[in-house]
């Protein structure tokens, strides 16, 4: 189903394939960022307008790196319920997408998403010869979940032993930290009040710092035990 979903997602309406066209105009290393972001009811009002300023922080300081800017691409998924807002783009082409609270919190689900949408991405670039580095993916939620977040964690846990991906999460207010610690094999974060831009801050230069090395060789990651003051472990 994913590979009938890609081809069709190539094709113009007139069969040309320009699938291959935005890394001809930028053939740099990619290096992927997966964003899965709890949009239920209880993120309304100020934890919601601080998620998006967040989001605009988080353009900002990736534009201010040329290098990064070109090669950190991000890719958002939403839930509540689970919706791909933002296909990945290169930081150049990322709008910040303006998010609402809406329904419940299916956080498996949007897991699950989130790393078939980035599968896709790595066969894409594997297609046309693009280097890449390690993803990152961002787990953020103020809740617990609302289905079935067992075969999501199998899902984490099996690709952090293959070193497919790195992922973080992070609780915002009451989140559950500890099925979040069941999920992640990092111990996850609590946001102190709804210092967002100062997370995307952090992800932003760690992103930068991720960008500036050689695809394929092993990179320090951030200590998230030192978040630079937005959290608490």
């Amino acid at each position: 189903m994913h590979e009938l979903d890609l081809d069709l997602s190539r094709q113009t309406p007139f069969g040309v394939d320009f699938s291959g066209a935005e890394f001809a105009d930028n053939p740099e290393p990619r290096c992927p960022c997966v964003l899965l972001l709890d949009n239920s009811w209880s993120m309304n009002g100020q934890p919601m307008a601080e998620l998006n300023h967040g989001l605009a922080a988080f353009k900002e300081e990736l534009l201010a790196d040329s290098l990064a800017a070109k090669r950190v691409e991000i890719a958002i998924v939403t839930f509540g319920p689970v919706q791909v807002v933002t296909e990945f783009q290169t930081a150049e082409q990322f709008i910040p997408p303006p998010l609402t609270a809406q329904k419940d919190t299916p956080m498996g689900q949007a897991i699950i998403q989130g790393l078939d949408l980035l599968d896709q991405r790595k066969a894409l670039y594997r297609e046309h010869g693009i280097p890449f580095f390690r993803p990152w993916v961002f787990l953020l939620t103020d809740g617990s979940p609302t289905d079935d977040w067992k075969v999501a964690a199998d899902a984490v846990r099996l690709g952090e032993e293959k070193r497919a991906f790195a992922f973080f999460a992070v609780g915002v207010d009451e989140a559950n930290l500890d099925i979040l610690q069941q999920i992640s094999v990092r111990r996850p974060l609590r946001l102190k009040g709804l210092r967002f831009r100062e997370l995307f801050q952090w992800l932003s230069n760690s992103m930068r710092s991720v960008s500036r090395s050689i695809p394929g060789t092993e990179v320090p990651l951030v200590n998230p035990a030192s978040p630079d003051g937005w959290a608490s472990v």
